[in-house]
C-alpha cells in the first residue's frame, strides 16, 4: 500500500467510526411508529434528528481531514469550490426514520476537487456498513461489492425516486414518464426514497440500475462512488460522465446500462 493510500485507508477507518456511531444516535431516536401528523411536526422532528446527529458527527469528521470543509446544506447541488468537502447526510432517508420505517441511513463522502473520494454508509437497524476508497474498490462489512452482470434491460431490476419535496411540475411529470418507459423496457421498478438505500443495492448486485432526475449532492455521491468502485458505470441520463455538476443521474451495471441510458433518453 501506497503512502498516500495508506493515509486514506486511516482516513477511511476514522470516517467509518463517526458515522456509526453518528448512527448510534439515530437508532435511538428511532420509533416502530410516526412521529407527528401535520407538516410542521414532521419538519420539526426531521430538524431534529439531523441535529442530534451532527451533534456527534461533524467536528470528528473535520478533524479528521484538517483543511477539509463542509458542505452546509443538504439539499444543494452542483458544484463546491476546490479542495476538500464533506458532503453528509445524516439522517439519509429522513421522512422514512420519523415515519418508524426502516430504510434510512448516515452517510458521509469525502470530496476532492468535485470527485468523490470515500464514501460510508452505515444502517444502524442492520449494523451493515457500505465503504468505498477511490481506486480501492466497494465493501460491505469488510467484503467486496460487485455490480449485477445483467445483460438484458428486459430482466432488470431498476430504480428511481424523487430528491426532495417541492420540485416542480415537469420534473415530477418527466419522473412518470420515464417510469412508464421503464415498466414497458425493463422487469420491475422500484420508486421509492432516499437514493442512496437503492444504490447500495445497485453497487452490490441486488438492483440493476437507477436514476433520478435531480442534482441533489448529499443523495447521490456515497451511492456514485459504491457503485463505481463496485464495477458499474455512473453517467448522466445521456451517458456522458456524471458530475457534480450533471443536472441528473444514472447509476447501472455496465451490461444494462446503454440500453437504460437509451429508453430514459426519450423522456424530456
Amino acid at each position: 500500500m501506497s503512502a498516500v493510500s495508506a493515509a486514506d485507508g486511516v482516513l477511511l477507518s476514522q470516517a467509518t467510526s463517526a458515522v456509526e456511531a453518528a448512527g448510534d444516535v439515530l437508532r435511538e431516536r428511532h420509533t416502530p411508529r410516526s412521529r407527528g401528523v401535520g407538516l410542521t411536526e414532521i419538519v420539526a422532528e426531521i430538524h431534529a434528528n439531523d441535529a442530534a446527529v451532527l451533534d456527534v458527527l461533524k467536528d470528528p469528521l473535520l478533524a479528521s481531514r484538517p483543511g477539509s470543509r463542509w458542505a452546509e446544506d443538504e439539499l444543494a447541488g452542483g458544484a463546491l469550490p476546490g479542495g476538500e468537502w464533506w458532503v453528509v447526510d445524516p439522517a439519509e432517508g429522513n421522512i422514512n426514520h420519523v415515519h418508524g420505517m426502516a430504510d434510512w441511513a448516515v452517510t458521509a463522502t469525502l470530496v476532492r476537487d468535485n470527485r468523490p473520494v470515500l464514501a460510508v454508509v452505515h444502517l444502524p437497524l442492520s449494523g451493515d456498513t457500505y465503504t468505498a476508497l477511490a481506486g480501492a474498490g466497494a465493501a460491505l462489512n469488510g467484503e467486496p461489492l460487485r455490480t449485477s452482470d445483467k445483460t438484458d434491460l428486459g430482466a432488470a431490476l431498476t430504480g428511481t425516486g424523487q430528491a426532495k419535496p417541492g420540485e416542480d411540475e415537469h420534473l415530477f411529470r418527466r419522473m412518470g414518464e420515464s417510469v412508464t418507459a421503464m415498466l414497458i423496457n425493463g422487469l420491475v421498478v422500484r420508486v421509492s426514497v432516499p437514493a442512496t438505500l437503492q444504490l447500495i443495492h445497485v453497487a452490490a448486485g441486488r438492483m440493476d440500475a437507477f436514476w433520478q432526475f435531480s442534482d441533489v449532492r448529499s443523495g447521490l455521491v456515497a451511492g456514485a462512488l459504491l457503485v463505481s468502485e463496485a464495477g458499474g458505470t455512473v453517467t448522466d441520463i445521456q451517458g456522458a460522465p456524471w458530475t457534480l455538476a450533471s443536472r441528473d443521474f444514472l447509476a447501472a451495471a455496465p451490461g444494462i446500462h446503454q440500453a437504460a441510458s437509451r429508453v430514459l433518453a426519450t423522456t424530456t
